[in-house]
């Protein structure tokens, strides 16, 4: 904030500004009362002038705040503070996917994976309140520093119970994560964010987008390239990934609306099947993964868990190996004929513990 700049805005005191953005300022306040930290997303003074963006801007906060879900930024107010206007919304202690990528290149596809199903988790929950976010990218992806996947900004996103604002004959999204229908301003249904979200998944697996800016002595445009899906197979792009994620991705990125999965929670339940992990599972591998490669500098107090990556195919769950030697062991313990002395119990509980990830911390 500048010398001259507000120190508070309604109940929040403002530590320091996080960015800009196609819309406006990014703040980091605290709550005076709640002590809760928050970001304070404000409209441009320029911006703010035209009712109609300043009436988008009050439905990104109205639209955000009716979804509530653990991979969905939370927005907690809609202020108008002497002439301008913020949303007050969850702050995430981490990074963006954009950043992510731009540190560490393409994912493990099953890094990318298990941040894929977040992702549609969260976007199931969107599209279950008749939203569409229409603006899914990197850039709007926030993983947090215990492995946390947050979709953010619904600067544009789009009620189907209101009137859109955005006129027919309008482009709406960011290139190259756009879907043909809205490159042509057709209004947009939820099948655009599953190409948007095909776009995002096909970059975490093989580290650029599918649709990439034609060199000068290429014919076809960027936006035609989208139009008639024409883009290098995943598989080839980042070879050794299983042939059932490639038909994902694929599916996703089909230039049709129609051709789309019907739904995203047909890719969510997909997902979950392939990769056989819980929610809690899934957070632990992804941080994991995040601070062995850097993602995250260590401060002074953190406490980081490394979990041991586990072999890809035939995986069984902790809870289930756990609960089976637990059995086992109580099973001995309480026959007759069986006496376990103390050194031998120890064995067992070595055994036990050998089923969980190998935990540090550093």
């Amino acid at each position: 904030m500048s010398a001259s700049g507000p120190r508070t805005i309604g109940n929040f005191a403002i530590e320091r500004e996080l960015g800009k953005g196609g819309m406006g300022v990014v703040l980091l306040g605290r709550h005076a009362s709640l002590e809760r930290l928050a970001v304070l997303k404000r409209i441009r003074p320029e911006l703010a002038a035209s009712d109609e963006l300043v009436e988008r801007f009050a439905r990104e906060a109205r639209a955000a705040a009716a979804v509530h879900h653990q991979n969905v930024v939370a927005v907690y107010d809609w202020i108008s503070w002497r002439g301008e206007h913020y949303i007050a919304q969850e702050f995430v202690d981490g990074a963006d996917l954009r950043a992510v990528l731009a540190k560490v290149g393409r994912l493990p596809w099953r890094i990318a994976a298990l941040i894929a199903l977040d992702i549609a988790r969260g976007l199931e929950a969107i599209h279950a309140r008749g939203t569409v976010h229409r603006d899914l990218k990197p850039a709007n992806v926030l993983l947090g520093r215990s492995g946390d996947v947050k979709i953010a900004d619904f600067g544009i996103a789009l009620e189907s119970t209101a009137d859109g604002l955005t006129r027919a004959g309008t482009t709406v999204g960011s290139p190259p994560y756009i879907a043909p229908e809205q490159l042509q301003g057709e209004r947009s249904d939820a099948r655009a964010d599953l190409f948007c979200f095909g776009v995002v998944f096909y970059e975490l697996l093989a580290g650029v987008p599918p649709f990439r800016e034609p060199t000068e002595s290429e014919i076809d445009s960027l936006l035609e390239r989208i139009s008639r899906g024409r883009f290098e197979s995943v598989r080839r792009a980042a070879p050794g990934m299983p042939w059932w994620l490639a038909r994902i991705v694929h599916a996703l990125l089909r230039a049709k609306p129609r051709r789309r999965p019907n739904s995203v929670q047909v890719v969510r339940r997909l997902l979950e099947r392939k990769l056989g992990i819980f929610p809690g599972e899934a957070r632990l591998e992804v941080a994991s993964w995040l601070w062995q490669e850097g993602v995250f500098e260590v401060r002074e107090g953190d406490t980081v868990v490394l979990s041991t990556p586990e072999p890809q195919g035939g995986r069984v769950r902790p809870w289930l190996r756990i609960a089976l030697a637990t059995a086992l062991l109580g099973a001995l313990a309480s026959t007759a004929f069986v006496h376990i002395e103390p050194a031998s119990l120890d064995a067992w509980i070595g055994q036990v513990q050998a089923f969980y990830p190998h935990a540090s911390k550093r």
